[in-house]
């Protein structure tokens, strides 16, 4: 309200066109609440400031540039009869840029013309009235921006002030009617979910290149921070999201990357390679990072850039020969030069038993640098080069000759593994190195990467992010359930979430280990960072990645979307406060339709928009381990529910108790060899691996043997064991048990034994239960013994039934640990079974009816 107290109204319309690539359109209204009797005087000035500059922030690398002067020398301006233009190139690079502004001012439905026009601090107009109360006045100003001409600028902004502002809102409203029809996201039970996630896919969609010559930015085109460059994650985190909502979005950005290959080419030799090295920070297609160790050193973007490439091939289909965009030879060029690097940068060591290494490099997490044998970057790379054999043989874009290079160094490519640690390291020195002292790392000491040299950093253990977690997500189908869970909880405790890449990813390996609130947690600070300001940066631009990332945690977190190896498969489980999930993915030029609840999961196939030329209109999908093929219009629904369709039983105090049998074995072979052992000993051995039980034992004892003397012993025991099961009998089946897994067998429900006992087909066999089982997993095919979950993840999976409708029996903390790792509901057979589902305090308590109780 103005200080003379007449009140009025302002309402902005502001529109950015996306079916004109260069133009965009503002409307204001003006509206007078003034008494009767009296008028509002208004002055207006319209125009364009061309003294804009650039922000600064020294303190901070990943903020804008730090320009001594003005970047942008403005050659020349106009302003006449409502028109605004000018002419611009910037300093060093003497790129051109041209504006004009079309405006037209009207007050109580008259036009309005200019009493004043000037160019000082950029071309602008002056309009000058009265409105009586109730009127409103609208200035309309249609705008352009281009780098070809400013004839052309001024063209495009005629053309568009000739359609009208309220054929922009058309155009515009037509637009994302086509892409919220995929692309949005429904959730009941929390808007602000909704909303938020909807939110981030919008600015996803302005911020992407359209035209097969830009990219993604990592802050959009919201402000200045990494100075609008392109980074990796544009491949890793953006074009999957619009492979699978908008395909042309993800052909054009992927497009640029094969426009710049000629520049990548030239990257490439100058860092003595072959092939091609794409830039890890640019937009030309310049390499323009000036700290080699966090940026040049990530040779991963090309891998990375290959991955998304044949997402989209196998999610779209391949494009034809004659589509303008990302043709059959662009393909090609990129999937041969990317290959041809990595034979060039890696080499086959013969200290590595002549494995495939690839040395001194730096994977996404860049607080770990320049390091040999990134786990990320070698499984990233043999991935690369297996996308180009495939490629280069359908196309015969190779010689064989060098195919079967590229096929040697996949199929020998060295993967860190640790073996007592049952993880994939994240790289040849990760486990050498001192943990980070995050007890005594202050909050405001976050992130690490503002308050300590990047050398303190290197030499401890201290993610940015995991990127060992990243790759056993992308490339999901080469790792077992067993290791992901493995993996994602050790590196979890390094994880400092510093950057915005992070959430997301841990948010899906949350959810696939079934830890569904911490899979929440991961969410909320995902979806969040920038409508919250989470990381308190969001002023220098949003997240692009981590808005991707949200769209990324709901579909292949909740929705349990998987896509490695050119199979599509589901597995939904909803957080708490939602009821109901709802989207739409693209694939094969179809929409699939996803509707989940916590009951059941439906899908239905839309193919009325598909060009499929008569071919059948129809897709084989996955759900959880049931495959099914879908057809056009039609619906599938399966129920969610838990059920009880296998029971997983331990062996030792489940089934029969050998644990005097133990006990006298272990004793045995300690009194043979002077060592100590106790029933207390004994009891800490429960659901232990032989192994694992003689390195307690001689810890116990602080005896130091050799690999050599642990096998010698260990098969020592064994014998002294076996000898004794001669004495087992149907008599030493536990009260209650043969009842009880008679009742199953008769209800149809499976049997399956996941004892650490290698031994356990001879203890059934003299048991009398043998036939009553339908598996028996194999703890000399494990990893790991519990209680980490390998052993009962393998007996769901021989069970053939899904591991949230089977039911794990431990009388041991170590095993009902391992069932719930597992993600399979445990019951304990005794007292002070910490998590077990169920808790009975002797097998004779073992029912159908205690079984039901924790289905519903």
């Amino acid at each position: 309200m103005p200080d003379d107290g007449i009140s009025y109204t302002v309402c902005a319309e502001r529109l950015v066109s996306f079916t004109r690539k260069t133009c965009a359109a503002i409307r204001y209204t003006v509206t007078s609440s003034a008494p009767a009797g009296s008028t509002l005087s208004v002055k207006i000035v319209s125009g364009i400031d061309t003294t804009a500059s650039n922000i600064s922030a020294e303190e901070d690398p990943r903020v804008g540039a730090k320009f001594s002067s003005r970047p942008l020398i403005v050659d020349s301006s106009a302003a006449e009869n409502g028109t605004l233009s000018f002419s611009a190139h910037t300093r060093n690079s003497g790129l051109p840029l041209y504006g004009t502004v079309i405006q037209s001012v009207s007050a109580g439905g008259k036009q309005v013309s200019p009493v004043k026009a000037e160019t000082d601090g950029g071309p602008h107009e002056e309009y000058a009235f009265q409105l009586e109360p109730g009127e409103s006045a609208v200035l309309v100003k249609f705008i352009s921006y281009d780098i070809s001409s400013a004839e052309d600028s001024i063209e495009n902004a005629v053309s568009f002030a000739r359609a009208g502002f309220m054929q922009a809102e058309n155009e515009q409203r037509e637009y994302l009617s086509r892409f919220w029809k995929t692309a949005y996201m429904h959730i009941d039970g929390n808007i602000e979910d909704e909303k938020a996630v909807n939110f981030n896919t919008f600015h996803l969609l302005q911020s992407a290149g359209k035209d097969g010559r830009s990219s993604i930015a990592a802050k959009g085109l919201t402000a200045e921070g990494y100075e609008g460059h392109y980074f990796w994650d544009s491949e890793a985190y953006a074009c999957p999201v619009f492979t699978y909502i908008q395909p042309d979005i993800a052909r054009a950005l992927l497009a640029y990357r094969a426009h710049i290959l000629p520049l990548a080419e030239e990257r490439a030799a100058e860092m003595s390679l072959k092939g091609a090295l794409y830039p890890w920070r640019t937009i030309s297609g310049h390499e323009t990072s000036a700290y080699y160790p966090a940026g040049t050193a990530q040779y991963h973007i090309d891998a990375d850039i290959m991955f998304a490439l044949n997402k989209y091939l196998t999610a779209a289909g391949y494009p034809p020969e004659n589509s303008g965009q990302l043709t059959e030879k662009d393909i090609c060029a990129m999937a041969v030069e990317t290959a041809r690097m990595w034979m060039s940068l890696g080499s086959f060591i013969p200290e590595k038993g002549g494995r495939f290494c690839i040395n001194e490099v730096t994977g996404p997490d860049e607080y770990t640098a320049c390091v040999d044998n990134n786990a990320y970057t070698n499984l990233m790379a043999r991935e690369n080069l297996r996308i180009s054999i495939k490629i280069a043989e359908k196309y015969r874009a190779a010689s064989d000759a060098e195919i079967a290079q590229w096929k040697k160094a996949a199929d020998s490519m060295y993967i860190p593994f640790d073996e007592s640690a049952g993880i994939y390291p994240q790289d040849d020195s990760f486990m050498a190195k001192a943990d980070w002292d995050f007890a005594l790392t202050p909050p405001e000491n976050y992130p690490l990467l503002l308050h300590y040299h990047p050398l303190v950093i290197y030499r401890h253990r201290v993610l940015k992010q995991p990127d060992l977690v990243l790759a056993q997500f992308l490339l999901s189908g080469l790792f077992s359930r067993a290791e992901k869970i493995r993996n994602f909880l050790f590196y979890e405790k390094y994880t400092t979430g510093d950057s915005s890449l992070s959430h997301c990813i841990q948010c899906i390996a949350a959810c696939e280990s079934s830890d569904i609130p911490k899979a929440e947690s991961y969410f909320n600070k995902t979806v969040r960072m920038d409508i919250e300001d989470i990381n308190g940066n969001t002023a220098d631009g949003i997240h692009t990645a981590c808005m991707a990332g949200s769209w990324m945690a709901v579909v292949y977190g909740f929705a349990g979307f998987r896509d490695y190896g050119g199979s599509w498969s589901f597995n939904p489980q909803l957080p708490g406060t939602w009821r109901n999930l709802s989207f739409a993915l693209r694939l094969s030029g179809m929409r699939l339709e996803l509707y989940f609840t916590k009951e059941r999961a439906s899908y239905t196939l839309r193919a009325e928009d598909t060009q499929t030329d008569g071919g059948l209109k129809e897709l084989t999908l996955t759900h959880r381990n049931i495959r099914f093929t879908l057809h056009d219009g039609e619906t599938k629904e399966f129920d969610l529910r838990p059920a009880v369709k296998a029971v997983l039983f331990d062996l030792d105090g489940v089934i029969t108790d050998t644990a005097e049998l133990h006990f006298r074995a272990w004793k045995s072979l300690a009194e043979k060899y002077g060592l100590s052992f106790d029933r207390s000993i004994s009891s800490r051995m429960s659901g232990r691996s032989r192994a694992d039980s003689l390195d307690l034992m001689l810890a116990e004892n602080n005896a130091s043997w050799t690999q050599k003397q642990k096998d010698a012993a260990a098969d020592e025991k064994n014998k002294i064991y076996v000898d004794s099961l001669s004495t087992l009998t149907p008599k030493d089946i536990l009260p209650g048990i043969a009842k009880f897994i008679g009742a199953l067998k008769e209800h149809g429900i499976k049997c399956v034994l996941a004892s650490a006992s290698r031994n356990a087909p001879l203890v059934l066999e003299k048991l009398g239960l043998s036939a009553c089982f339908d598996a028996v997993a194999d703890p000399s095919q494990l990893q790991k013994g519990k209680p980490e979950p390998d052993i009962y993840l393998k007996a769901a999976e021989l069970s053939g039934e899904w591991y949230t409708d089977c039911v794990g029996i431990e009388d041991a903390q170590s095993g009902v640990d391992a069932i719930k790792k597992a993600g399979i509901r445990a019951v304990g057979v005794g007292r002070n079974l910490r998590g077990a589902d169920i808790l009975v305090s002797s097998t004779e308590e073992l029912s159908l009816n205690v079984l039901a109780q924790e289905t519903h």
